[in-house]
């Protein structure tokens, strides 16, 4: 399957460089996949479209401040960090890293960042093409430093700077470890998930650490030859049982962003039953690949050619997500991290 099929042309100036006040005033594309037609509403109506027995699904993972930025040691030229994930669960693990510029950081390299409270040897390339392995040193607790120096890790399409770094989380974002935000959660206030509640509506929680799978850009030219980057998740036994639960009195699981589909996909079995689970998974959906773990998806607009657009046209069809998108181009949708949703029901 050729990459191109998934290209489509979007104005520049749709790319939303800010998010909207209240998170729940964007806008919400809701598309009946079985009908093929879609409606145009606002985030927080997204209550009409839920019944009692289903159970929204969110990705709970925190946004690290993964970016760091400091210099070189002895020559002081700059350096770039994007932190992706540690390589173990110890404290003084090294880190797989993106890196700037890479071909100046050799093993061996020292980086300082701050005021030298931080500190990094280069030890060598890293499991994914193009990454880093750093070993860090620093006095104290490692949170804190990073919280001090580190940065938002906002795309590179968002040139505005970003005010609030809460603004880059979700309200319900609890398990640090990730890389870029679940971004179809940052959608939700607390008065819309009291709603949900009040209506009896069920929330549950899985942990999917976006990294470099989630990101980075599809570079060969036939869909099936691409590679994902693995990514840590976890999906309770308790979960699983909710999610199982509803399925079976006929409510929907409906999955808050792709990043909370993938996970639903690597613990479906063939016959839809999720089981729990944690570890690493590079799954890869794209159309042609029965998605069996969700029922509906709440999502963002991707960009284009991207394993996102190729995850969600595996739910509900090429032809109808492209035919959705040109749709948002024309309503001048908000696209990508800080824009607007869809509903795919």
């Amino acid at each position: 399957m050729d990459v191109a099929l998934f290209d489509y042309e979007l104005p520049p100036e749709l790319i939303a460089q800010e998010p909207v006040e209240p998170r729940d005033a964007s806008r919400l594309m809701v598309i009946d996949r079985r009908r093929g037609t879609w409606e145009h509403r606002r985030f927080r109506d997204l209550p009409e479209y839920l019944r009692p027995e289903d159970v929204l699904v969110a990705n709970d993972s925190r946004v690290m401040p993964a970016r760091l930025i400091g210099r070189r040691l002895p020559s002081g030229g700059r350096a770039e960090l994007l932190l992706l994930r540690r390589l173990d669960d110890a404290l003084d693990a090294p880190w797989e890293v993106l890196a700037r510029p890479a071909r100046r950081l050799q093993p061996g390299t020292r980086l300082s960042f701050g005021q030298g409270e931080l500190e990094a040897e280069v030890l060598g390339d890293g499991p994914a093409e193009g990454s880093k392995v750093v070993r860090f040193s620093y006095q104290g607790v490692w949170e804190e430093v990073l919280d001090r120096l580190g940065q938002m890790p906002l795309p590179p399409y968002i040139k505005a700077p970003l005010r609030d770094r809460e603004r880059y989380q979700t309200v319900y974002a609890r398990a640090a470890g990730s890389a870029a935000a679940p971004t179809a959660g940052l959608h939700f206030t607390p008065r819309l998930l009291e709603e949900l509640q009040a209506r009896g509506q069920e929330v549950a929680f899985v942990t999917l650490h976006v990294g470099l799978g989630t990101f980075r850009p599809v570079q060969v030219d036939r869909v099936e030859e691409h590679r994902m980057h693995a990514e840590w998740f976890s999906l309770s036994p308790e979960v699983a049982a909710r999610l199982n639960r509803a399925r079976s009195q006929g409510g929907r699981v409906v999955a808050v962003g792709t990043t909370t589909a993938r996970t639903l996909e690597s613990l479906a079995d063939e016959s839809g039953v999720i089981h729990p689970g944690s570890g690493w998974t590079d799954i890869f959906i794209y159309p042609g690949r029965p998605v069996r773990g969700l029922d509906a998806l709440i999502t963002n607009f991707h960009l284009p050619k991207s394993t996102l657009l190729m995850l969600i046209s595996a739910f509900a069809g090429r032809e109808l997500m492209l035919a959705a998108y040109q749709e948002a181009v024309r309503q001048r949708y908000r696209f990508f991290s800080f824009g607007d949703a869809m509903l795919i029901l």
